[in-house]
């Protein structure tokens, strides 16, 4: 077509735009698919280094990578994986915390042995926290789990400062029930404490094997007073039965440590011969004692313990009142419901507390009422009891009450409800449990990683 005025066709003008514009969009595409390819390099690149550091325990180059990534680099779920692991090879549970977020995110299932390794690493990354009741609460944890991967976190424990670590690792090492821990309870019966060498000897008679029985007789016989009641009640647990006549006379000696001993072990051991004693020292003139005869008489179980308790739910001592609450609600009698509803209504929180437990132990919902109620008492210390009755009632019912306690003013409150969650178990608890991993409290997270740590390991069984 001949041009105007020596000007080109307008059609000209139009495919030459065309193919300019063709031109931009096959470079841009060009430029995309570049970039695609180059992200999708790196990510490659990123993810394969990552995998050959972790291999090789290079852990802090793991969480180097992941932290120093490229803007709008996304790692891969392996990545992530393997950065949540070597963040709790650092003793860094928390960065963890976050990198499973990013793994697992919100509304989708939980990765249960991810989250598991997780709650360990919360507790074993406090055991040698410069904070005394930071370790109490990291063996309590560990007590709480006592698998045979908690053993050589146990033996350290023996070794530290504090009596009570001490004595936790003892007891933590009996829960394991495996040969492997009797070395390190062997050292702990020579341990200065005694309440070290008492959580020793429980825990040989939970151990057993060769050579024990032996063991735990030389120590009756070079032991005294509440040691020598404990060591005898290994004997009867480990197959000398004739020790027990020893412990039944040690419930009427002057000493009161000495009866209040034996009536612990009695209310264990559950022999017919400890029955008599433990409902004779309800009557005893130490509150003390008639408290552990209260709280004996539950652990037998037998419902001729429900008369003598009936007795002690009059007991001018409120914990002697609560204990005998609680014990009663253990023995499972229905028409021991309407006493533990009048003690519900006891002036002493204390006292409710332990009518709130027996009657949940009963499966009376309606003690929910007065638990929720002293959930919002004034002082924290009865708000942590009522969390610890729920706990121990072990009554799911009771999460209506234990999750708002979870979110308490105080952290004491929120402690007990952590640890009263993992009791109750079950997978309605999970998610205010990792919401706990984040409490600002040290100690509320390292408990509620015990409880969450104790329920996976139910829920994988």
């Amino acid at each position: 077509m001949p041009a105007v005025d020596g000007q080109p066709p307008a059609i000209f003008g139009v495919l030459t735009a065309a193919s300019s514009c063709a031109l931009v969009f096959s470079l841009w595409n060009l430029h995309s698919r570049a970039a695609e390819f180059l992200i999708r390099d790196t990510r490659t690149s990123i993810e394969r280094e990552a995998s050959t550091a972790f291999k090789n325990a290079h852990y802090d180059r793991v969480v180097h990578l992941l932290e120093t990534a490229p803007p709008g680099h996304e790692p891969s779920r392996e990545t992530l994986r393997v950065s949540l692991l070597s963040y709790l090879r650092l003793g860094r549970p928390e960065a963890a915390l976050n990198t499973y977020a990013r793994l697992v995110p919100s509304g989708r299932p939980d990765d249960s042995h991810l989250l598991r390794e997780l709650a360990w690493g919360f507790i074993t990354e406090r055991i040698r926290d410069p904070e005394e009741h930071l370790r109490i609460t990291a063996y309590t944890a560990l007590v709480e789990l006592a698998g045979p991967e908690a053993i050589p976190f146990l033996e350290d424990g023996l070794l530290d400062m504090s009596i009570l670590v001490r004595a936790r690792a003892a007891e933590g090492l009996g829960r394991t029930g495996h040969p492997a821990s009797l070395p390190g309870l062997r050292r702990a019966l020579g341990d200065q404490a005694l309440a070290v060498r008492i959580a020793a000897l429980n825990a040989l008679a939970e151990v057993g094997g060769p050579g024990v029985l032996d063991l735990v007789t030389r120590v009756a016989r070079a032991e005294e007073g509440a040691a020598h009641v404990f060591a005898l009640a290994a004997m009867v647990r480990l197959g000398k039965p004739g020790a027990l006549d020893d412990i039944v006379s040690a419930a009427t000696l002057p000493d009161a440590d000495v009866r209040m001993a034996a009536l612990g072990v009695l209310g264990r051991l559950r022999r017919p011969a400890g029955l008599s004693v433990l409902s004779q020292s309800v009557y005893d003139p130490d509150p003390s004692v008639r408290a552990f005869a209260a709280g004996g008489l539950g652990e037998f179980g037998s419902p001729e313990g429900a008369a003598p308790l009936t007795h002690a739910l009059e007991d001018e001592s409120a914990r002697v009142r609560s204990v005998a609450a609680a014990s009663l609600g253990r023995l499972r009698l229905a028409h021991t419901r309407p006493l533990l509803r009048q003690l519900a209504k006891d002036p002493v929180e204390l006292v409710r507390a332990g009518a709130v437990e027996g009657l949940l132990r009963l499966g009376d919902n309606e003690a929910l009422l007065t638990a929720a109620d002293l959930a919002k008492h004034s002082d924290p210390s009865v708000r942590s009891a009522v969390g610890q009755a729920l706990g121990l009632a072990g009554n799911r019912k009771a999460l209506s009450v234990l999750e708002p306690l979870l979110q308490d003013r105080q952290p004491q409150p929120r402690l007990t409800a952590a640890r009263a969650l993992g009791r109750i178990g079950g997978r309605e608890v999970v998610p205010p449990l990792k919401k706990a991993l984040r409490d600002s409290d040290p100690a509320v997270r390292i408990a509620a990683a015990g409880s969450l740590a104790q329920v996976l390991s139910k829920t994988k069984r």
